[in-house]
């Protein structure tokens, strides 16, 4: 198409087209493909610069593309985790990052925190059903009775994993409110790590657990919603006096574990410190409460506190599924945010409708420089 047909264009959509020399849209260079990636200092971007052009690709590229240099330019970075991520080892990509300082918090649910910790002591315990699909579900509860916890594709061995942990973090519970002290869900686990009281698998690698890269590093951590996990659960159910627990032996307080009111209000505080520094962006891994939760702060910051100095949130980048319909978080794009004042009109915002296994490890990979 000849320039001139674009310049008779209105200036709104004019802003909208990208040419050929502008980013995500193909970089034209001699050779092969082959020839291209391999003499590449960094083939992984390589292939991703000259292949990931279009549609979902080109998203990918274009958002990888801006959180790098967003990194490169001294920004800081949020990633909320959701789904079951942890059990399909995004620990790989994500502990990578947290060792290259490229992460500054993480958000999870207490599902995928918790799956961080059994991916570590019971990796070789777990298998994989690719054709999950045809299960019936006698064959289902088959592999319950085996104590076979199915996430999708995924087998969590619960004995080796969960049976394992509980013991001593029950008894850090039982400690703290002896002694009428209160920690937040992660710190309870981090003590796994610091009192050297777990080992890993003997066939995991270690430095592919993101919760002990976070723990090595002091990144902070907020799991809203504890309470909707395997371990939270297990909490719920030691506080619970009811006529319906037959056990009381160990009877806790509530109390004991801090809530996420105060994972809200610590975030106030970092978020405030953090952003005076830097720009802060936003990459968020599938919906729900783990990332709806620490994108408020902003707006709380601001209407709720009246701070009259709150720096935007630099950028939003979310990868997942979700359509955007019926009010769902999940599939809400920028654009609704900018409403909610999460976003501010001048923010960065792609919304890459894909699935996060496979779109994260492109973005890693370009954010790393690999």
């Amino acid at each position: 198409m000849k320039k001139n047909v674009f310049s008779q264009l209105s200036p709104e959509i004019q802003k909208l087209i990208v040419s050929h020399e502008g980013a995500g849209a193909g970089k034209t260079a001699a050779g092969t493909l082959s020839e291209y990636v391999k003499g590449s200092q960094s083939p992984v971007s390589a292939l991703a610069e000259r292949t990931l052009n279009h549609c979902n690709g080109g998203a990918t590229y274009q958002a990888a593309a801006w959180l790098k240099n967003h990194l490169d330019q001294g920004g800081k970075l949020v990633i909320t985790i959701s789904g079951a991520l942890s059990s399909f080892q995004v620990g790989v990509m994500l502990a990578e990052l947290i060792r290259q300082d490229k992460v500054h918090l993480i958000s999870a649910t207490g599902a995928n925190h918790e799956e961080s910790y059994y991916r570590y002591v019971a990796h070789s315990h777990y298998a994989y059903i690719p054709r999950y699909t045809e299960l019936t579900p006698e064959q289902e509860a088959e592999l319950r009775d085996a104590g076979l916890r199915r996430i999708t594709d995924t087998f969590l061995p619960e004995d080796e994993s969960v049976r394992i942990l509980e013991p001593h973090l029950r008894k850090m519970w039982t400690d703290a409110q002896e002694k009428g002290e209160r920690f937040f869900p992660h710190e309870y686990f981090r003590r796994l790590f610091s009192e050297n009281l777990i080992e890993p698998d003997t066939l995991a690698n270690p430095k592919d657990c993101w919760a002990h890269a976070a723990y090595e590093k002091d990144i902070p951590i907020v799991i809203p919603g504890f309470e909707d996990s395997t371990m939270g659960n297990i909490f719920a159910g030691y506080t619970y006096d009811g006529k319906h627990r037959s056990d009381k032996s160990t009877l806790l307080n509530q109390n004991t574990m801090k809530s996420g009111l105060e994972y809200f209000t610590f975030l106030y505080d970092w978020y405030m410190e953090a952003s005076q520094k830097a720009p802060i962006a936003f990459l968020q891994l599938g919906g729900g409460i783990a990332a709806d939760f620490p994108i408020c702060v902003v707006p709380s910051l601001k209407h709720d506190l009246e701070c009259q100095q709150v720096r935007d949130w630099a950028g939003f980048i979310e990868i997942g599924s979700s359509p955007m319909s019926y009010g769902s978080y999940s599939g809400a794009g920028g654009k609704e945010k900018i409403t909610w004042d999460k976003l501010s009109p001048e923010s960065y915002y792609q919304v890459i409708q894909s699935d996060a296994t496979v779109v994260f490890p492109w973005i890693a990979a370009i954010m790393l420089g690999l």
